[in-house]
């Protein structure tokens, strides 16, 4: 058998690593274009910002470890330029030299991943405009920004390459920018979530210009200026884009392969393309989304890896299914980290699945133990059976645990009342004994039970004032630091039973607090008392931000000006 592999980093790498503990006989080359054949993309910014401080501890593997404990034909900088089907062969040409061979193969594993965007306005190929990929890109930044003493950056594209370099340039003493051409950052996240990362940021000193994409980048003596699409001019020593990757499928389409409705190498469970005989994996092959059933391309380490696995597994004969890929992440932003998993509210809403959104906001651990921190976790579940469809979460600790335990639950096919079972590890210094995990089972599975109704922050606009009034539960002390939403009555929680005559059954309530716990509360006190009211979901902890973020890109696209 011999077994070709076109690309390495994490789908290539642990393909050809695989292959190998399969069979000691098979011939395994592993062509790569770049000169690192296996390293960690996504430690590039930690390395710009110092977090990671050699360079060599980048690479996941090296060409020498790969021949000497996987007997793997490791060829750097040379690269596939054609495939031939009907010959089995690849075409390749040394990078170095210049030389034009062709190689056999019984079978072909393509991992070509994909390249950043540069997109065509004007500018975009100037000396001081950067991508970040590959480890050369990283160093050419780091260079530049100790070499010129950057002072200034601007980062065009809010995913997540483009807020942990505005994170690790900041805390290199550079004054960042960011702009971005939808209303928010990191489109994993549902707006209201990623409202609560606009503030982190600009309490870091992180300008943010949301809704106004690029128009041109240009020169001024020793500096670059970015002009936005709303005429915002913002001079900066360097600019990196950061708007996304597309991924590399010239090759495959050239030689004849399918490629998918969403843009990538089409490929079955298997890891095959429209070939039996070549398979395709990682960044740049479209697979299933284990939620929706629909096709995706979704370009994550985690996954690359597995589709690796996969498709050494069916090039060497030993039958294996890549069951699709649910999009988990997480993502560190100064002190804050973000996680999400499974489908996000607009995706359901594009697609037109039903589903629930339910908020709540939870200490990573008890209380009364030092160094509690809250955390927010927004579910998306089923109306009908309560199956979990995604989650987010964002707080300063124990994000990763909980989105790891979704993402998980989301996998097994749990329901929200699963959540509310689930029996986690607890101690004072790890969680409580009713669990984040547990609380937004409970607040969800309340809603699908009817004991809660409830309603979202971006309903409120559309209320009709006749006919809803709203309640603010909380005590009087804590409207002087976040005051009530406009038109608002104050009933504090624990007055609201002696004050129910003062009520109009006619009229529908809507109860809010800070975080949503005493709205429930205050919910079923109406409620049994023969009133229409609903919970404002999450609170003032989720409203106040997303409202507040909202009208100020409505207003003219600045979140912050400096």
């Amino acid at each position: 058998m011999k077994l070709v592999i076109v690309g390495g980093v994490a789908g290539g790498a642990s393909a050809a690593a695989r292959a190998r503990r399969l069979s000691e006989d098979a011939h395994i080359i592993l062509i790569e274009r770049g000169e690192h054949v296996s390293f960690a993309n996504c430690g590039l910014p930690y390395y710009i910002g110092g977090e990671i401080e050699e360079k060599d501890d980048l690479l996941v593997s090296t060409p020498e470890k790969l021949r000497d404990r996987f007997r793997i034909d490791v060829r750097v900088m040379q690269e596939v330029v054609s495939i031939d089907l009907l010959s089995s062969s690849v075409r390749i040409r040394d990078i170095s030299g210049g030389q034009i061979y062709d190689e056999s193969y019984d079978r072909l594993i393509l991992a070509p991943g994909a390249s950043p965007i540069r997109p065509p306005f004007p500018g975009a190929d100037l000396e001081g405009v950067h991508v970040l990929r590959t480890v050369p890109d990283s160093e050419k930044i780091k260079e530049r920004v100790a070499r010129d003493r950057v002072k200034s950056a601007v980062v065009i594209g809010g995913g997540f390459i483009g807020l942990e370099m505005a994170e690790n340039l900041a805390r290199a003493g550079v004054k960042v920018s960011i702009v971005e051409m939808v209303d928010q950052v990191m489109a994993p996240l549902d707006f209201e979530m990623a409202s609560q990362i606009h503030e982190h940021l600009m309490e870091k000193g992180v300008s943010l210009r949301l809704r106004d994409g690029v128009k041109s980048c240009r020169k001024d003596g020793g500096s670059l200026v970015v002009e936005t699409n709303s005429g915002c001019e913002l001079e900066c020593d360097m600019v990196i884009l950061s708007i996304g990757v597309r991924p590399e499928i010239d090759l495959a389409r050239a030689a004849g392969l399918e490629i998918g409705s969403r843009g990538g190498i089409k490929t079955d469970q298997t890891m095959r393309t429209s070939d039996p005989r070549v398979f395709a994996v990682g960044d740049a092959v479209e697979v299933r989304d284990f939620v929706s059933g629909l096709d995706a391309l979704i370009p994550l380490a985690g996954p690359a890896n597995r589709q690796g696995r996969v498709a050494a597994d069916n090039a060497l004969g030993r039958a294996s299914m890549f069951k699709g890929v649910q999009g988990t992440s997480v993502v560190k932003i100064f002190e804050l980290t973000a996680g999400a998993t499974g489908i996000n509210e607009k995706r359901l809403k594009s697609i037109g699945r039903p589903y629930l959104a339910s908020f709540i906001h939870s200490n990573h651990h008890v209380s009364y133990y030092p160094g509690a921190e809250r955390m927010a976790i927004k579910l998306l579940f089923d109306p009908g059976d309560g199956r979990i469809l995604g989650a987010q979460a964002i707080g300063k600790k124990g994000v990763d645990k909980r989105i790891d335990v979704l993402a998980t639950a989301i996998r097994a096919g749990l329901t929200v009342f699963d959540l509310e079972e689930l029996e986690l590890a607890y101690a004072p210094p790890f969680g409580a004994a009713k669990d984040p995990i547990n609380v937004a089972g409970m607040a969800a599975a309340n809603a699908l039970k009817r004991d809660m109704e409830t309603i979202h922050w971006d309903e409120i606009a559309g209320m009709g004032e006749d006919s809803h009034v709203l309640i603010d539960l909380r005590d009087p002390d804590e409207l002087e630091d976040s005051p009530p939403l406009p038109g608002s009555v104050n009933i504090p929680l624990n007055d609201l039973r002696s004050r129910l005559p003062e009520l109009d059954k006619e009229k529908t309530y809507v109860l809010y607090c800070a975080i949503g716990q005493r709205g429930y509360y205050g919910y079923r006190i109406m409620a049994m008392n023969g009133f229409k009211a609903r919970n404002l979901s999450g609170g003032m902890a989720t409203s106040a931000p997303a409202l507040k973020q909202k009208e100020w890109i409505n207003r003219g696209c600045r979140v912050k000006e400096d």
